[in-house]
């Protein structure tokens, strides 16, 4: 059933076309939607499983998700957030059949809650900025746990605000931004290590 049009001021005006388009069955709608969102689905559930063939398996099967519950989605936060929890969901599902810990032992909320902030003074960005180092910094990523590499992706690799990723992974804001000093102080001590010079 077709969405309500949306008013032209309306913060996710074009997310809800789309959706709407897809919902009427507009020629090429479902496959624009796929086409732009298709590397965000990939970099949350990469991010997760870190295996190529699961990585596929389960973008197909977040896609196959999406088409069939779209008309759930009301505009009320981005589309791109939407469908990262779908992605998220379907990648947290898996590593709970696998028995996969998210977290390490140890990175329970109460302790990493205590911190309240984001940023220890690293400016990640500006330490990836040439290729090798880049390498370096994926290489280091995948030593994290599953949610600290997802959060990482998703909040300096797709620049999602921190509301946005709680309302993704049903994770409170301040533990998010705890997992994100965690990993990224953690991140600084493994490319010291593999660099052999501070960074």
């Amino acid at each position: 059933m077709p969405l309500a049009p949306a008013p032209a001021q309306a913060p996710f005006a074009d997310d809800l076309a789309l959706v709407n388009d897809v919902l009427c069955l507009r020629a090429g709608a479902f496959e624009r939607l796929v086409r732009q969102y298709q590397n965000l689905c990939w970099h949350v559930i990469d991010r997760m499983v870190r295996h190529p063939d699961d990585t596929r398996e389960l973008c197909q099967e977040t896609f196959l998700r999406i088409h069939q519950s779209l008309h759930q989605y009301r505009g009320e936060s981005a589309l791109k957030s939407w469908i990262a929890q779908v992605a998220y969901s379907i990648a947290k599902r898996h590593l709970e059949r696998k028995r996969i810990p998210l977290v390490e032992t140890g990175d329970d909320d109460e302790g990493l809650a205590l911190i309240e902030r984001v940023s220890d003074g690293y400016d990640l960005e500006r330490a990836v900025s040439d290729e090798d180092m880049e390498a370096q910094l994926h290489a280091a990523m995948d030593e994290l746990p599953p949610l600290q590499r997802t959060l990482l992706t998703l909040y300096h690799l797709e620049d999602m605000p921190i509301g946005e990723i709680a309302r993704t992974t049903n994770l409170a804001e301040g533990t998010i931004k705890s997992h994100l000093f965690r990993s990224r102080k953690r991140l600084r001590e493994l490319l010291e290590a593999r660099m052999g010079v501070p960074t």
